[in-house]
């Protein structure tokens, strides 16, 4: 899965991230301005990029904390072919 294309719909949804700041797995999401209803909206444009399905038990707060959490998730659902 592609990291840059993640990185890419991901920033559309971090409303403190500066122009040309680097998204690092340990950037802080919600420090980067990702609240619930950008997460939400997120999820969606992910599973769409990707083609996949997050399941229900990834929709915690541990899943959304950072970067490298949620591009975990996002890939695991890819490599699994969980199709939406």
């Amino acid at each position: 899965m592609d990291t840059e294309r993640f990185n890419l719909v991901l920033r559309k949804h971090l409303t403190n991230l500066e122009p040309g700041q680097d998204l690092t797995a340990d950037a802080k999401l919600k420090e980067l301005g990702l609240n619930s209803m950008r997460a939400i909206d997120l999820l969606f444009d992910l599973e769409d990029e990707f083609g996949v399905q997050l399941p229900d038990d990834a929709m915690t707060d541990s899943t959304f904390a950072t970067q490298g959490a949620l591009y975990d998730r996002v890939r695991q659902a890819h490599d699994a072919g969980v199709s939406s």
